[in-house]
């Protein structure tokens, strides 16, 4: 195919696609997907190897949020019956990370609920840093607590943060459909600041909320001008309690297009497959890792994930090996210009990645804008009946974590 070799052509030399080439990976056909995946597989060979990072979620505060984020299950007015607890004290973080470095995660992501951090908030946080820290010094550490105010990304980076996440989500038109409290601007400049002091910025989006392959196309081109180190990929988890509960748009052949479309469009970036995935790719997950070379092991915030130990043994079975803290992530090209903003070293500790916090979404399978027939959608609702387990143990409970 033409559009599959012009495109592994300009992957392997970093140059992006055009938005049409973009669509036009997204309007492949389910015959076709194999093929796709092949071609994204060679750029994301040629700049990550076989290499897979883990990384480690520890929700410091669940629940409680004043935003109202239609897709996440910690908004406000939500009815999810999921953990609410405040803030979790250092050595419990310690210990929550402690099990997905035993599991072989390379980065810990610390995630809070909430519009954004007091200043009381960052100083908590820097101590669970240190916390972490004392007991795993190469660990890379991720902070995600949403909006950042003036001095604040300075501050986590001088506590030992490595890297700050905010996702995008979903384009821009399409922003204020999902969320009312903050704005699309909001987002950029949090990212803007991580970057500005430093820190390797983790940005990513969320497919699907009923947004068009424009809208998809239109976020994963804004990202790459953001030139964040990271770009998580979350498909939505439709969390009983929320406004998406229903929205089960996504099939597995869909989600490896999209992977394979932001992996085209940001060849050198670590692409992080994120929330969802177990749910929506199902038993296709290990093609998955032929587009992404990062994904997150064990739970997420607020639902289960597939157990760690499942995790570990998909990466051996389709050929890939984890990857060690004495690896460098990135390129080297953008790991050097990482080193230079943080005036760090350029190894390990100054890496990409990040958390994306809440589930992702999901694309539509038919044509952008395509209803579904009453009959599809009522088998659709049948085959995913109980998919989503909201999560019961880990950090914040009496249960050990799925790690």
């Amino acid at each position: 195919m033409d559009l599959l070799n012009t495109l592994v052509d300009k992957g392997l030399r970093r140059e992006s696609p055009t938005r049409e080439e973009a669509l036009a990976v997204l309007a492949t056909s389910d015959d076709d997907v194999l093929d796709v995946v092949a071609a994204a597989g060679k750029v994301r060979r040629h700049w990550f190897g076989r290499r897979v990072k883990l990384n480690y979620l520890v929700n410091l505060k669940s629940g409680l949020c004043p935003e109202d984020c239609s897709y996440c299950s910690q908004r406000l007015g939500s009815t999810s019956e999921i953990l609410k607890y405040t803030w979790l004290k250092p050595d419990q973080a310690a210990a929550a990370a402690t099990a997905g470095v035993a599991g072989g995660a390379k980065r810990v992501c610390l995630v809070a609920s909430g519009r954004g951090p007091t200043d009381r908030d960052v100083d908590r946080v820097s101590k669970t840093i240190a916390a972490i820290k004392d007991q795993h010094q190469d660990v890379e550490i991720c902070a995600c607590l949403g909006l950042l105010s003036e001095g604040q990304a300075e501050r986590l980076r001088d506590a030992g943060a490595n890297a700050y996440n905010h996702n995008l989500n979903t384009s821009e038109a399409t922003y204020g459909d999902i969320t009312t409290t903050h704005t699309y601007a909001d987002r950029v400049s949090t990212v803007q600041q991580a970057q500005a002091a430093g820190m390797s910025a983790c940005s990513g989006l969320i497919a699907g909320m009923g947004e068009s392959d424009e809208d998809l196309v239109d976020v994963v081109f804004s990202l790459r001008e953001l030139d964040p180190d990271s770009v998580p990929v979350n498909f939505l988890i439709p969390i009983e309690g929320t406004p998406l509960s229903g929205d089960w748009n996504l099939t597995p052949q869909r989600c490896l297009r999209i992977l394979a479309m932001v992996r085209f469009v940001c060849p050198d970036v670590e692409v992080r497959l994120a929330g969802g995935r177990e749910i929506h790719l199902r038993t296709l997950q290990p093609l998955a890792l032929n587009l992404a070379n990062s994904i997150f092991l064990g739970d997420y915030l607020t639902t289960e994930g597939q157990a760690g130990k499942d995790d570990l043994a998909m990466i051996a079975d389709a050929g890939f090996e984890v990857e060690g803290t004495d690896t460098t992530t990135l390129p080297e090209h953008r790991a050097d210009a990482l080193a230079a903003a943080a005036g760090g070293c350029g190894s390990h500790g100054a890496e990409g990645g990040g958390c994306g916090p809440c589930g992702g979404d999901a694309a539509p399978e038919a044509e952008a804008g395509a209803e579904p027939q009453p009959a599809a959608v009522a088998a659709r609702e049948d085959s995913h009946a109980g998919l989503v387990a909201v999560r019961r143990r880990g950090v914040g409970t009496d249960l050990p974590p799925n790690a």
